[in-house]
């Protein structure tokens, strides 16, 4: 577990240091070229929810397999080698550095009061309609992607880092990316992406609730009671259609003093959003700089937690193995 833990550290100041260059291959974009050309093969006919689990066990099967290979082969050359192979992988799999960059592409040209650009960068990060937005809808929609995804894009491929090393971080990534490609209800995924949808249900369900709680731990900058903020994430984690995604957004709606949800529009069909947090104030564009803040910081925390909870495992496990002294 310590070299996982090494790994997820490494893996951590990489992301931040050099994020995901465009240029450069990356295994997410080869798993989601996977999940295109199995899901133009399977998804037709009868029976697509057993082809869906198909495709969802295709999938797993040739990441982690990989993954645990290629690891397998470095820790075998040298430990340090195996170590610097999961870093590579797990640095990979998570995306603070993006998740702040998406949410600066937005800040600035809302800083400059140039409103269609701001919706246009808006767009590229946010499935709704984002034509006719004003600045606090701009806003609302860059904090909701920065808050659902310090979860999906840091945290959990985290937390299956310190479970299962790079090939855990590299197959929760897969069944990530497996959901938000075809886990839509609508007549074409609905039944194929039923499995992909759930299973990314359970491996999210503890890594969500943690973040939530770190959120609100680590922003002492808030202007209200950690108490009220930790009130209005039970009172509204709930509502949000994803089991997991309300406990962060409502943690930022609280530490925020701001209102998430509302009406959003996909395709102009329109789609009512349960509100999180008591609108205590407008949302401005300088909110999104806030948001990134709670992200990058209960990000860290969330590393901290897992070496102070990887550490104290060892040395129970040692004292275990060597038995208690008389």
């Amino acid at each position: 577990m310590i070299h996982h833990l090494l790994a997820a550290a490494i893996a951590f100041l990489i992301d931040r240091l050099v994020g995901d260059p465009p240029h450069l291959p990356h295994p997410v974009r080869w798993i989601g070229s996977l999940i295109h050309r199995l899901e133009q093969r399977l998804n037709k006919g009868r029976n697509r929810r057993i082809k869906g689990i198909l495709m969802l066990l295709i999938v797993l099967l040739l990441t982690g397999g990989v993954s645990f290979l290629l690891v397998f082969v470095f820790y075998r050359l040298h430990p340090a080698a195996g170590i610097a192979a999961e870093a590579v992988l797990i640095a990979s799999a998570i995306a603070c550095r993006s998740l702040k960059e998406a949410g600066l592409s937005v800040y600035e040209p809302l800083q400059r009061g140039e409103l269609q650009e701001a919706r246009v960068k808006l767009s590229y990060i946010v499935g709704r309609d984002t034509d006719h937005l004003n600045e606090g809808e701009i806003t609302r929609g860059a904090i909701e992607t920065i808050a659902e995804n310090t979860s999906d894009g840091v945290t959990a491929p985290l937390f299956w880092a310190l479970i299962g090393g790079a090939p855990g971080a590299m197959m929760y990534r897969a069944i990530n990316t497996c959901d938000s490609m075809v886990g839509y209800k609508n007549e074409r995924y609905e039944a194929f992406g039923w499995a992909s949808a759930r299973l990314d249900d359970l491996v999210n369900w503890l890594p969500a609730r943690l973040t939530g709680w770190l959120m609100v731990l680590s922003f002492p900058e808030s202007k209200y009671p950690r108490k009220r903020v930790w009130q209005i994430v039970l009172r509204d984690a709930k509502k949000h259609p994803s089991p997991n995604s309300g406990w962060c957004e409502a943690a930022v709606a609280g530490l925020l003093g701001i209102q998430l949800g509302g009406v959003n529009t996909y395709k102009g069909s329109v789609s009512h959003r349960a509100k999180m947090g008591d609108p205590l104030k407008e949302k401005t564009a300088g909110d999104i700089l806030l948001a990134n803040q709670i992200m990058e910081r209960s990000s860290l925390l969330f590393l901290l937690m897992m070496w102070i909870g990887g550490i104290c495992y060892e040395l129970a496990r040692s004292w275990f193995e060597s038995g208690p002294l008389i």
